[in-house]
């Protein structure tokens, strides 16, 4: 029986903390969102290099990204493809802005 009772309160205590972080993320995220912006974004990693929009809170912050393409750094056609992505982000992130998002 008390092992019973203890693991009740183990398992509540453990349920409340889940919900309680739960609550506080909410606000956080909320004002992350209020004055995040889309942008363009260039990464090279691992031999890639990957085209993107990103959504970025004002502390820097990323929310979200879409991936517009990633190109091989050792690509012979990296300029035309990388220049080609490049054209796609901007359109993307014009939609994005018009959208209203």
């Amino acid at each position: 029986m008390f092992r019973l009772l203890l693991e009740l309160v183990i398992v509540g205590g453990a349920c409340w903390l889940v919900l309680r972080r739960l609550a506080l993320a909410l606000p956080r995220r909320a004002s992350l969102e209020a004055g995040a912006r889309w942008e363009t974004h260039t990464e090279s990693r691992d031999g890639v290099t990957s085209v993107l929009v990103r959504r970025v809170a004002t502390n820097g912050v990323e929310l979200g990204r879409q991936v517009i393409g990633a190109i091989p750094d050792t690509a012979p056609d990296w300029d035309t493809r990388y220049h080609e992505a490049m054209a796609e982000a901007r359109s993307r992130l014009a939609a994005i802005k018009a959208q209203g998002a």
